[in-house]
């Protein structure tokens, strides 16, 4: 592809918020994702759950497929995709507000993403986030994380660790782990009623979970390593 394209599903209606999803990838590839790979079938299930229980409130999602599967070092290709994505947003629906999810890389791409105009919160599931991740533009930002537990590919303490120093740059995190590994398929059902909770709030469609809310306002490092 020669630039990413977006999946989208509206809302029932005027739209009132944006959710983007985005999925996860590869340290290093400029092969463009495979229809079948996990992370996207996974982060699609995701994006049609919350459209399901959303549409109606007025949230419109997006599913983003980046021109290619990889990082990919500095080009950080995923990152500009999603800055791609939400301009295209932007121009096509004013200042709505927008509620980024990632997975894996696309929980990468998304915290990167997070101090971008227009940006109301962020929701990262199992973020790929290597030490010296920045974290300072997400300065007043909400954001929220789930990690498995039981995480191979991606070790739960990457975004612990990630996950401190984004608060102690000012943003209000909570971060919660679940048992399971990285493909989010076992509990499904929390992994999914977790962002439909985060990106209903974010989106200003609904009150924030109570435990979410609370994490949120606990200091570290008791919000930041609830057990879901």
């Amino acid at each position: 592809m020669t630039e990413p394209t977006l999946e989208r599903r509206p809302a029932a209606g005027a739209p009132r918020a944006i959710a983007l999803f985005c999925h996860g990838g590869t340290v290093a590839s400029v092969e463009p994702p495979k229809e079948r790979a996990l992370s996207l079938v996974r982060m699609r299930a995701i994006e049609q759950f919350a459209s399901a229980a959303a549409a109606d409130r007025g949230l419109t999602t997006c599913l983003l497929r980046y021109r290619v599967a990889g990082w990919n070092g500095a080009a950080a290709d995923a990152y500009a995709d999603v800055r791609w994505a939400l301009d295209r947003l932007r121009a096509e629906h004013g200042d709505l507000p927008v509620v980024l999810v990632g997975h894996s890389m696309g929980g990468r791409a998304v915290l990167r993403a997070g101090g971008q105009d227009g940006v109301a919160a962020v929701c990262a599931l199992a973020p790929w986030t290597p030490p010296g991740e920045p974290v300072d533009h997400l300065r007043g930002r909400t954001v929220a994380i789930l990690h498995g537990r039981g995480d191979r590919w991606v070790p739960a303490q990457l975004s612990a660790d990630y996950a401190v120093r984004a608060q102690q740059a000012g943003a209000r995190v909570a971060r919660f782990t679940v048992a399971g590994g990285h493909s989010m398929l076992r509990r499904a059902y929390r992994w999914h009623t977790f962002v439909r909770d985060v990106v209903l709030a974010g989106a200003g469609l609904a009150p924030m979970r109570p435990d979410i809310a609370e994490a949120l306002d606990r200091p570290a490092p008791e919000g930041l390593a609830v057990p879901l």
